[in-house]
């Protein structure tokens, strides 16, 4: 029952970034929040697995490294894009 528990709130934490993903796509702050949040949700559920199945936990410095590489590419994203607009609004640019 506990293990049932566990699996659904990571459920409900992966649903409600995926909400505000699709919701929230004025700033693009917002976005790259939620974006990490799922990615949060989904490192849970691996290691909730992980420690079911009695497996090494090695995937998981992986997936932290991965993550982490992919946080510091949206944060530098963002900084060059106030840097050359003034604000992180995706109205305010264009992809052309």
């Amino acid at each position: 029952m506990m293990m049932l528990n566990m699996w659904m709130m990571i459920f409900v934490m992966f649903m409600f970034g995926n909400m505000i993903f699709v919701s929230k796509h004025k700033h693009l702050l917002i976005v790259l929040m939620s974006l990490e949040f799922i990615v949060l949700s989904i490192f849970f559920s691996l290691m909730l697995y992980l420690s079911m199945i009695e497996y090494s936990m090695y995937m998981l410095m992986v997936f932290l490294v991965f993550s982490v590489c992919e946080g510091a590419l949206g944060l530098s994203i963002l900084v060059s894009m106030i840097r050359t607009h003034g604000n992180d609004y995706f109205q305010s640019f264009s992809l052309i």
